[in-house]
């Protein structure tokens, strides 16, 4: 099925389906281009701001100069 034929269908679909078309089609090209950065299992590391006392003192201060 070429493009030309497959647009008027795609017209027709819901909005919800036309969703799931572009997450297909995104993973796709991922897929192909090889862009996936995060692996499927596999544990990473992310900072949170929990029990950060710096951070928390850094934002008091900024918005203690902010109000002034």
């Amino acid at each position: 099925m070429s493009v030309t034929e497959l647009l008027p269908s795609l017209k027709t679909l819901s909005r919800t389906d036309k969703l799931k078309v572009m997450q297909f089609l995104a993973q796709e090209l991922e897929v192909e281009e090889e862009l996936s950065l995060l692996q499927s299992g596999k544990t990473y590391q992310i900072w949170s701001p929990l029990n950060s006392h710096k951070a928390v003192q850094t934002l008091a201060t900024l918005l203690e100069e902010k109000g002034k």
